[in-house]
């Protein structure tokens, strides 16, 4: 009977909505009577742990009008009940209050206040909490308490030092759960070695103990002592928690060691008939960032339920292999499942769509972010700014970077970096400023796109500046893409032999991309001799480069030196290298239109050709004059021109500008590096047509108007 009546009360209680003693039901008006200690805990501890709010101040409230608070025998319980529930509610200051109230308390007072700034982040005031239960109240901490205050030295190294010495002069720390504090403790103030000692010096580690540390070993980067630790629990437990799993997974994807990844896969088949979602979305990230985009569909595809952060994590995988298409496609899939994408979603998606520079596709997910509420959300932003830039339109970039309510050094370094792309250098070097000017402190990424737009605009001194002291006065130490922007530099200024001794001086170990950079301004300045001795260097470095080959055979075709284009095409015969088919690619009312040099395919193949025919007469009369030189077929002059006026880029632009309104800007990506013959016509073909033509090939963006191009002919 007293079973029932409880049970009764609990439920009248939870539908109140309002703090009365007065309980309406049927019309009738029932006076709660004072509730039993253990029933009154009892509604305290369900009230906190499912943080109801109003449940838990109605029965506060009912301490207070039935007197019970004022029995001293219970007082201590009752009130630390209450700071827990309160503390638990996220009310951290009437727990304050309660707690400041206490005539009396003992050592779960200050825990349960303790705890409750612990999970409001106020990892000061448990500090000096803990700091005063001993000056106040004279009692002593334990192995709990202990660890509250260890795990609230986040980024408070000293502090976090201070108590572990407490831990060692009261013997706490050989507590298995001091012991996990302390490591994680020591994790979160980037204290590997701190975190190390404790591990290999204090006796006893369990589970969690390893996880602790892979963890953070992982999130700062040490690798082979993560695989030290990770020997360990193989040999020292057969039985792994979700958490290990997880870790290990993420250690496999760190090193892509795809081989390892599926040993631990099969541990889990053996050991676990059951794994959660973060078990299964590890494992398919696992498998993707090493290649092996079939296992991660599998894993995906035996999943008997599937939740947004399952279709997100494998359509990042198909990302990161660069399957673009697919990545949409599971997109499509996952609206068909009615599973609501989130903010990390969208991010993805848009990112895939820059990279096919589906502008249609991109701008459709835009107005889908807003109407689902994601605007404000820094992630989608950043993926928006990026899915413009690739697209050719830095205004709409600069127009979402500009409207982001927050902003994160991503968005900062993601704008910067879209307008050196577009060889805005003088933009970049602006917002940089403003960066600075917002207190926000730059990082190596954020340098990479100064230094590049040092470049663009031939500012050596300027460059150097940021490299040797800014730099330097922000602790960031250069890598070898701050010193190949400083190779890009030093060329676009014409200092090819300062670009060579740079690069031959400078204790880097360079990769072929530094000197690609300087075998393509030797091409630009028509430095052929220099050209050849560094093309000799990459080709050493990387036989099979095409590219080299052609910037090569150029070379000699302009230096009049048809013996040397000779050579290189036989060269390439010899090797079995073949140079890569032209192709260029237009949105047209959302279709993508593909062409190839000299296409023969195309259904309006004959308006086409006529109307690259009348763009190449207009161009004509304005000085325009076809560079056969950078004709690899073995042909003659006359078919040399023919060749050059149906260039991939050629047709796609006459394309668009047959099916665009007049003032419509056109649009162009081409797979290669554009040649020099068809970016001196495109520049002409914007004059004459009055049109902004956006062109971006392998390099770089071209955004032709009025005769010039951005990349003042650099590229």
């Amino acid at each position: 009977m007293r079973a029932q009546t409880t049970s009764s009360r609990f439920r009248a209680l939870l539908n109140l909505k309002a703090t009365s003693m007065s309980v309406n039901i049927n019309n009738n008006v029932l006076l709660l009577q004072p509730f039993s200690f253990e029933d009154t805990i009892q509604y305290l501890k369900n009230a906190a742990d499912t943080k109801n709010l109003i449940f838990g101040k109605i029965i506060h409230a009912h301490l207070i009008t039935s007197s019970q608070l004022n029995e001293q025998s219970n007082n201590v319980v009752l009130m630390n009940s209450l700071i827990n529930f309160y503390s638990k509610c996220g009310e951290i200051r009437v727990a304050q209050n309660l707690f400041d109230e206490m005539p009396q308390r003992n050592i779960v007072s200050w825990s349960s206040l303790m705890m409750g700034f612990l999970q409001t982040g106020g990892g000061f005031q448990v500090l000096k909490l803990f700091r005063n239960m001993g000056l106040v109240d004279g009692i002593r901490p334990n192995e709990y308490i202990l660890s509250t205050a260890l795990s609230a030295c986040k980024g408070m190294l000293f502090e976090g030092q201070q108590c572990h010495c407490l831990g060692l002069k009261s013997g706490l720390v050989f507590y298995q759960y001091v012991k996990n504090a302390l490591v994680r403790m020591y994790s979160m103030c980037s204290d590997l070695g701190g975190a190390m000692g404790v591990l290999y010096s204090i006796p006893g580690s369990d589970i969690v103990t390893y996880n602790s540390i892979i963890s953070g070993l992982l999130d700062h980067g040490y690798m082979n002592e993560a695989l030290g630790v990770l020997n360990r629990i193989v040999a020292e437990y057969k039985a792994w928690d979700e958490v290990t799993y997880i870790n290990i997974f993420a250690l496999c994807a760190r090193i892509k060691d795809a081989n390892m990844g599926m040993q631990v896969h099969n541990h889990l088949l053996k050991n676990s008939g059951e794994f959660g979602f973060y078990v299964t979305s590890s494992l398919m990230d696992m498998y993707g960032k090493c290649g092996k985009i079939s296992y991660a569909r599998k894993v995906f595809d035996s999943l008997n339920t599937r939740n947004v952060g399952s279709w997100t994590t494998i359509m990042a995988a198909y990302l990161q292999n660069d399957c673009f298409e697919e990545t949409l496609s599971l997109f499509l899939d996952m609206e068909l499942e009615d599973v609501e994408p989130n903010d990390y979603t969208f991010a993805v998606v848009l990112n895939a769509s820059a990279s096919l520079s589906a502008l249609g596709y991109g701008t459709s997910l835009h107005a889908y972010t807003e109407k689902l509420g994601f605007k404000g959300h820094v992630i989608v932003g950043n993926a928006l700014i990026n899915m413009y830039s690739k697209a050719g339109f830095v205004g709409h970039a600069n127009k979402v970077f500009t409207e982001m309510i927050n902003r994160d050094i991503i968005s900062w370094n993601s704008i910067i970096s879209a307008y050196c792309h577009h060889g805005l250098g003088n933009e970049a070097l602006s917002l940089f400023n403003d960066m600075l000017a917002a207190k926000i402190k730059p990082n190596n990424i954020t340098f990479v796109g100064v230094l590049s737009a040092c470049g663009h605009l031939g500012q050596v001194q300027e460059g150097f500046y940021y490299l040797q002291q800014l730099m330097n006065q922000m602790g960031i130490e250069p890598g070898l893409e701050h010193y190949t922007c400083i190779v890009g530099l030093l060329s676009k200024a014409g200092l090819l032999l300062e670009a060579e001794n740079f690069i031959r001086f400078t204790l880097v170990n360079w990769d072929v991309v530094a000197w690609r950079t300087l075998l393509n301004a030797c091409h630009v300045h028509k430095n052929y001799d220099l050209g050849k001795q560094i093309a000799n260097i990459v080709l050493q470095m990387y036989p099979d480069d095409v590219g080299t080959y052609t910037l090569l055979s150029n070379m000699h075709a302009k230096a009049k030196r048809w013996d040397g284009v000779a050579n290189i095409r036989k060269l390439m015969r010899e090797r079995n290298i073949k140079k890569e088919p032209g192709l260029s690619w237009t949105e047209i009312r959302n279709n993508t239109c593909v062409f190839v040099s000299d296409d023969k395919s195309h259904p309006e193949l004959k308006q086409i050709h006529e109307k690259v025919k009348d763009l190449l007469n207009k161009i004509t009369l304005l000085g325009y004059v076809p560079d056969i030189a950078t004709v690899f077929h073995d042909v003659e002059a006359e078919q040399k021109e023919e060749y050059l006026s149906f260039h991939s880029e050629k047709l796609a632009i006459a394309y668009a500008l047959l099916k665009t309104p007049p003032d419509a800007p056109i649009r162009v990506i081409k797979n290669l590096r554009m040649c020099s013959d068809c970016h001196s016509a495109i520049k002409l073909i914007s004059k004459v047509t009055n049109r902004l033509i956006i062109v971006r090939d392998v390099n770089r963006f071209h955004s032709f108007r009025d005769g010039n191009c951005s990349c003042q002919d650099y590229w």
